[in-house]
């Protein structure tokens, strides 16, 4: 190799290591700070990983699909059929949030991965508002086990089995931990919301929930 290819190759590496690191700051904030103003004291508590009952048997994951951009959420086990839009960063680089006054509407992070294609899909959606519950009020009770369903615009439905939920206080908050790949190579989703106790003088939980479901499925 050149001293010059030495040089372009380095510089290569350099721009792909800042650009990552730019993505977990961002995510970082977004863990901290992205559901972070309802008025509601209520919401789900502060609790530890859920682990694999042992008698819930997962399914092996499914290859994963190219991208398609997401439509629609399905979880069977909380009743939620939500519509899913597109997402970018806040000025504070934060993953900017579907607004209040919609609290029924789940957001995707657009410039990730898409539902379904192999790398790690990042989806949001608030616990509560000031006077009622919001998309992901229970988030934090999904199982092991249980299904989500991602409708997409090439028609097909991406279909997911949770693998773990994880309560992760925002004072020590890891990136890495609850948006990286459980395991390369598959198609993963991640659903977060506010999680912990509310704190009245921040207006804002002291926690995320991270569920955590990857590709095991697909239908027309």
């Amino acid at each position: 190799m050149s001293d010059e290819q030495g040089r372009t190759t380095g510089t290569g590496r350099l721009v792909t290591g800042l650009a990552w690191v730019l993505l977990l700051l961002g995510l970082w904030l977004w863990g901290r700070s992205v559901t972070g103003v309802p008025q509601n004291p209520a919401g789900p508590a502060t609790g530890d990983v859920a682990g694999l009952d042992p008698q819930v048997r997962l399914p092996p994951a499914a290859k994963p699909l190219g991208s398609a951009l997401p439509q629609r959420i399905d979880i069977p086990a909380l009743g939620v059929q939500a519509p899913v839009v597109a997402r970018g960063l806040d000025s504070r680089g934060a993953v900017d949030p579907p607004p209040f006054d919609q609290p029924g509407v789940v957001g995707w992070y657009r410039s990730g991965t898409t539902p379904g294609a192999a790398g790690t899909a990042l989806m949001v959606g608030h616990v509560d508002t000031a006077t009622r519950p919001a998309v992901f009020y229970k988030l934090s009770s999904l199982q092991p086990g249980e299904t989500v369903r991602v409708v997409r615009a090439d028609g097909r439905v991406a279909g997911f089995t949770v693998d773990d939920i994880r309560v992760l206080a925002r004072d020590d908050f890891d990136a890495r931990q609850a948006y990286g790949p459980r395991k390369p190579g598959r198609a993963e989703l991640r659903l977060i919301t506010c999680g912990g106790a509310f704190d009245r003088t921040s207006h804002s939980y002291t926690a995320n929930v991270v569920v955590s479901a990857y590709l095991t499925g697909t239908g027309p």
